[in-house]
């Protein structure tokens, strides 16, 4: 198989931490008003077939049994190129062999010419026997040489021949998925021809997990306005979790069906998640999802609570309102220098710093609405309750 030797774009990795989230959302809440009738996606089928038509992804998304013969040719596929790596290991040993071979060779020329010429000089035992040590080292290494050359020839051999099964499995699996991009439109139809005669049968559906938050009952205009924008927030960066599965996707399939694993796929996924954890701080902190210890906290009565929440509240502005200073100061010097990483890659570094200010302001002003939802609770303790009531029992 050839090898890859794609490098992911700044620019690309940028623009698609801000543009797939917005297109994802969008796909999504669309695929919520397909009709029943049509169970199976054309545009979604395609998709499949792009990223992972190799392996039959789009079959088992027509449940077409087809599928498995694409997974015996990538099985293959692997197989052939564990077999094609061994040989190019064994090849580059072989071509050592030759490079070593011929310097031996080049050490004895020159220890005979040294020798003849000390013996023309004047004639010793010591430089005869030079001489002769010399050319028997000569003859060795050229006998090393042919058998090294002979090897190599054998290896190149085998090597070229994993090469060129590899290339016909590639070849195969490539006009598989050029024969499955003209057959998707009636393959879709026909699926969604027997899904239709098909029972329905209604799907997992549970409302209390799904309106887990609702903006319209928070008590003030403030409140709504943060909680919508820290829902927003949240939403946005869970998308880049779909992000590092193609990008995780790709390193494995470089590394282990193209033997070309990436300098940057680790790199890009970790920045991505640092800035997710903090971005999304704010969200967490709305949906009550930071660990807590609330063994005691949870047997109080709704008032006691919200006071214990005032009062704690003040370590949590000290945390937030230090978290804020200290990643701006981060950030301005990352900006004012344009910083990068000290990795092949070079991705820059300020836009990632611009997440620990950005996640700050998020998380102090979901703090401040609910310091402000605490201090109404004392008057009305019913108004900490205002997400979905608890599942009941049973």
């Amino acid at each position: 198989m050839p090898e890859l030797s794609f490098v992911l774009p700044h620019w690309l990795y940028w623009s698609g931490l801000l543009l797939f989230p917005l297109v994802a959302s969008f796909l999504y809440r669309r695929s919520l008003k397909r009709p029943a009738n049509r169970p199976v996606s054309l545009a979604l089928g395609y998709f499949l077939l792009l990223t992972g038509g190799f392996l039959g992804v789009h079959r088992l998304y027509l449940k077409s049994r087809w599928a498995v013969a694409f997974i015996l040719v990538f099985v293959a596929v692997l197989a052939v190129n564990i077999e094609t790596r061994d040989a190019r290991e064994i090849h580059s040993e072989a071509v050592n062999g030759i490079n070593l071979a011929e310097l031996k060779i080049s050490r004895a020329e020159r220890a005979i010419r040294k020798a003849e010429g000390r013996l023309e000089n004047r004639e010793s035992e010591r430089s005869r026997r030079n001489l002769e040590e010399a050319r028997a080292d000569l003859a060795e290494a050229q006998s090393r040489l042919e058998e090294a050359t002979a090897e190599e020839q054998l290896t190149q051999a085998e090597y070229d021949g994993w090469k060129r099964v590899a290339s016909g499995l590639g070849l195969l699996l490539l006009l598989g998925i050029l024969a499955d991009a003209l057959l998707m439109p009636r393959m879709v139809r026909e699926r969604n021809r027997l899904e239709s005669m098909q029972p329905d049968e209604e799907g997992f559906h549970c409302p209390v997990v799904e309106q887990e938050h609702d903006d319209s009952r928070e008590p003030l205009l403030f409140n709504r306005t943060i909680s919508r924008v820290n829902g927003f927030a949240g939403e946005f960066v869970a998308y880049w979790s779909i992000i590092a599965v193609f990008v995780y996707y790709y390193e494995v399939i470089a590394r282990y069906v193209f033997n070309s694993p990436t300098n940057w796929a680790h790199e890009a996924m970790f920045l991505m998640f640092g800035m997710q954890y903090l971005i999304a701080g704010g969200f967490c902190l709305r949906e009550n999802a930071h660990v807590r210890v609330d063994v005691i906290y949870s047997q109080l009565p709704k008032r006691t609570r919200a006071i214990m929440d005032v009062i704690t509240s003040a370590f949590f502005f000290i945390f937030v309102i230090t978290l804020l200073t200290t990643g701006w100061i981060f950030f301005y010097d990352s900006y004012s220098i344009n910083e990068v990483s000290f990795t092949e890659w070079g991705i820059q570094y300020w836009p990632i710093k611009f997440a620990l200010p950005l996640g700050a302001v998020l998380l102090l002003a979901q703090g401040i609405s609910q310091l402000v939802k605490d201090i109404a609770a004392l008057r009305q303790p019913e108004i900490v309750d205002l997400d979905t009531e608890i599942r009941p029992e049973g």
